[in-house]
């Protein structure tokens, strides 16, 4: 049996049994299910299995799924360059829309759900760990094994929590305390993704190859999630301005080493083609998945089953009669363009728009520039072959709102509407479509931006991007003309970067762009924009171009040494009693 499709019955048993996450400063730190339920047969499972369920984010019923994703669309995209919100105009969903103009402050309600649903799932970890810690080897065989699934898992939260946040509360399963007690700076972010490091690493040498249920965490997963943290350690962030003060060039063999544990390891390599990213048949499970939150369809866990409720805003209008959030940029369109050779314009892509919406005229214009494949991929444009959707291409009419935010969609995280893939009626687009928090593209990326950093083995690094453009060259999966399938949609053109020319500062440029390009809409664009120590400059540049056409970004501004974090809010300074000190750049607490 598939590991997604026993977590809802888990989830539903503890639900029955715990006491109130609604408040978990509140919660006492001895455990969350009685000792009758405890010592019964198997019910650790209620436990474990509900560690994993909090992947998923809140249950359907809790209306912030919607609003406070757990694929971090609305976090780690819209705040970036790559996307707008999206929807009925800027007043729908406000909170969101504040976030992608940088007008937050400590009552933004999409900042304190986030806050509060991530520390309810570090509390449903600790609850496992308290029960697990109190079991013996003879009781549960693998019990070592699962100690170490539910310390990747809260590290995976911790995480979370860190790059939204940085200031935040740390504490642990045998933490005895008052919990509304503790300081969000008695550790600093070096120390806090420290823990988070360390806690992977150790749980790697416990945890074994291959799991016997599908979806629970190998060693592989918490391999590479601690190559990712590690990444993030090595930029060196001044706890007050967040600019980056130096890289550390340990931890970046560090990152090297365990990227290379996968990449030498032969279980994993990339899709033949992106788009079966975006289909459950090809995408779950796949051989380019290192770790996804597993869904899945009409399981009897009531209305389409345990889907992704936290894409359910953002399929687009047109044959999937979606909400229309999340949509993506033209910077991000723009980007896509390339040479005469088949290389990105690194610093002139944005000189002129490509398949800009003209709406005197209903039609997009410069639609014959040199295009990498990927943005078809990636984006609907008007008059485009929507997936393997036969009835009409996709629409511009298929944007809710386009006077303010133009015509284009998002393609990802759909499967194509005829599919049998899809749950048929509300929730719109649903279907056991996998997320992806770890594939394997961003381990040969991380791999290669270490070595970028480090200066070292250049070729190497650039090996390992041309091994990611290698596959969107691959001509027999490009998008195809709607009307003659014997022409592509556009003039694509990409190639992979020659080895003449390539030093570090040229490798830097290659491997962002990249990154950006390949994971686009995957809610990771800001984060690593942060990381990199580039945020300001890059967000301020974005803003100035897209102000003409986007005109609520006239007032937009990123603030360098606040906007990289959001604020604590009020709601969690009151719970602590007084007890957390607020972000820099922001308002203190009254």
């Amino acid at each position: 049996m598939k590991f997604k499709y026993i977590l809802f019955a888990a989830t539903a048993g503890l639900m029955l049994t715990s006491c109130n996450e609604d408040s978990f400063l509140d919660n006492p730190p001895q455990g969350s299910l009685s000792d009758g339920v405890i010592n019964g047969d198997n019910k650790v499972d209620l436990l474990t299995n509900a560690a994993y369920a909090a992947l998923m984010g809140p249950s359907p019923q809790d209306w912030s799924v919607w609003c406070y994703p757990t694929t971090n669309w609305s976090y780690g995209s819209v705040r970036s360059d790559d996307a707008y919100k999206g929807g009925g105009g800027d007043g729908d969903l406000n909170d969101i829309h504040r976030m992608e103009i940088m007008d937050v402050d400590a009552t933004n309600g999409n900042g304190d759900s986030k806050w509060y649903h991530l520390y309810t799932s570090v509390q449903r970890c600790n609850s496992a760990l308290r029960m697990l810690e109190n079991m013996t080897d003879e009781q549960l065989k693998d019990r070592n094994v699962q100690i170490a699934e539910m310390k990747v898992l809260r590290s995976h939260f911790y995480f979370e929590l860190s790059r939204l946040f940085n200031r935040i509360v740390y504490f642990e399963e045998n933490y005895t305390g008052n919990i509304s007690a503790l300081s969000n700076v008695e550790f600093t972010r070096d120390q806090i993704l420290e823990k988070i490091a360390t806690e992977m690493e150790n749980a790697a040498k416990v945890l074994p190859e291959t799991q016997p249920q599908i979806g629970r965490i190998n060693k592989y997963m918490a391999t590479a999630y601690a190559a990712k943290v590690n990444l993030y350690r090595a930029y060196k962030q001044d706890d007050e301005t967040h600019k980056v003060v130096s890289i550390d060039h340990q931890l970046l063999q560090k990152v090297v080493e365990e990227c290379d544990v996968l990449i030498n390891s032969g279980k994993y390599d990339l899709l033949p083609n992106f788009q079966d990213l975006d289909k459950v048949s090809t995408g779950d499970n796949s051989k380019e998945a290192v770790f996804q939150v597993q869904y899945s369809m009409n399981d009897g866990s009531g209305s389409a089953g345990r889907i992704n409720w936290s894409n359910l805003l953002n399929s687009p209008k047109g044959p999937y009669n979606g909400d229309g959030f999340f949509l993506p940029s033209q910077d991000l369109i723009d980007a896509y363009q390339t040479d005469e050779n088949g290389l990105p314009l690194f610093d002139t892509y944005s000189a002129k728009h490509f398949d800009e919406w003209n709406a005197d005229l209903n039609k997009s214009e410069n639609t014959t520039a040199n295009v990498d494949p990927r943005v078809d991929f990636v984006v609907g444009r008007p008059g485009i072959t929507w997936k393997t959707y036969k009835d009409s291409p996709c629409q511009a009419d298929w944007v809710r709102d386009q006077a303010t935010y133009g015509q284009h969609t998002c393609k990802r995280f759909f499967v194509s509407p005829e599919s049998s893939e899809m749950y048929k009626g509300w929730p719109w687009g649903a279907s056991a479509l996998n997320w992806n928090i770890i594939r394997y593209t961003d381990v040969l990326l991380w791999k290669a931006e270490a070595l970028i950093e480090m200066n070292q083995n250049l070729d190497q690094a650039r090996k390992l991007i041309n091994k990611v453009r290698e596959r969107a060259a691959n001509k027999s999966y490009w998008v195809k003309d709607f009307n003659d399938d014997s022409k592509y949609a556009a003039n694509y053109k990409i190639s992979t970067y020659p080895e003449a020319g390539w030093t570090q500062d040229y490798a830097r440029k290659a491997l962002r762009f990249e990154m950006r390009l390949e994971t686009a809409m995957e809610g990771e664009r800001f984060f690593d924009l942060v990381r990199w120590g580039i945020a300001a400059e890059t967000m301020n540049k974005y803003f100035e171009r897209e102000k003409d056409k986007r005109v609520y970004y006239r007032i937009a501004k990123f603030t360098e040494g606040k906007d990289e974090y959001l604020p604590i809010s009020q709601t969690q300074y009151n719970l602590s009693n007084g007890s957390y000190t607020q972000n820099p750049g922001y308002a203190q607490f009254k």
